[in-house]
């Protein structure tokens, strides 16, 4: 089994030089602001401009972001940028490398037709404004599935299409992972496409890779940023996914899918 790599974590300027602000993104449901420090663009999300939730307790969202860089970290597959909590304009808040997609690409759409992406996997049917029939669809990718099994170990409750960021050379990054690790099933993705499917070599070893780490190193760093429960509850979906060696399917007392999906 690999070790688990050191976690990278942001250069003394990051972390202590000035943050300051371009704009905010809208309509994000929380506050979310770009911004740069010493140069490197990143985005900024104040734990003062959290909206309340009645799933997930006040205040929580940016250390649930920083939980799941640290659980990508121990993957090693860089599902998730550069994220750490620093002090901002705001106050205390989750700032992350900024990432700028590539131009006209996509990994997550809806079309008209399945001929439109042949080879890429179906995820529901629908209509659209007009009431004309859609299909939401996605690529089939290593970089996405690596995303769908993360996804499943941190319990992502709001993987929309907009929250895949396709990048030049086909990597593909997941960005705001603020409602996740819930310790009740609460998995909603758009990456539905391998549902049922039987986890690869690859992905087997990254999960035995986050075991591991989950009773060691990780398990000690998720602590500040997220309740016992929680990382006992992230500790058993792994070890589920490698009992069952399959990816999740939809559970019907939860909606599967976030809305909107994009």
């Amino acid at each position: 089994m690999r070790p688990v790599r050191p976690v990278r974590e942001p250069s003394p300027e990051l972390r202590d030089g000035d943050l300051v602000l371009h704009g905010r993104v809208m309509p994000a449901s929380n506050a979310t602001f770009v911004g740069e420090v010493c140069g490197t663009t990143v985005v900024y999300k104040p734990v003062a401009g959290e909206r309340p939730l009645w799933d997930f307790p006040d205040g929580t969202l940016a250390d649930r972001e920083r939980g799941a860089y640290l659980v990508s970290e121990a993957f090693g597959w860089d599902v998730v940028p550069l994220t750490f909590l620093r002090d901002g304009p705001h106050g205390l808040g989750m700032v992350q490398l900024w990432q700028e997609p590539a131009e006209g690409e996509e990994a997550v759409t809806i079309v008209r037709s399945l001929r439109e992406r042949p080879g890429w996997l179906h995820v529901f049917d629908g209509v659209d404004e007009r009431d004309h029939d859609v299909a939401l669809v996605h690529e089939d990718s290593t970089a996405l599935r690596r995303m769908a099994v993360f996804d499943a170990v941190v319990n992502n409750a709001d993987r929309k299409g907009g929250h895949v960021l396709p990048m030049v050379g086909g990597h593909r990054y997941g960005v705001d992972h603020g409602v996740s690790f819930h310790t009740d099933p609460k998995l909603r993705t758009v990456l539905w496409g391998w549902a049922g499917g039987a986890l690869d070599d690859e992905e087997v070893a990254g999960l035995e890779v986050v075991a591991t780490a989950l009773d060691a190193e990780l398990g000690e760093a998720l602590g500040p940023h997220l309740t016992p429960y929680e990382v006992e509850a992230t500790r058993r979906r792994v070890a589920r996914l490698l009992r069952t060696r399959q990816m999740p399917t939809p559970r019907g007392d939860w909606p599967a899918i976030p809305w909107p999906p994009f």
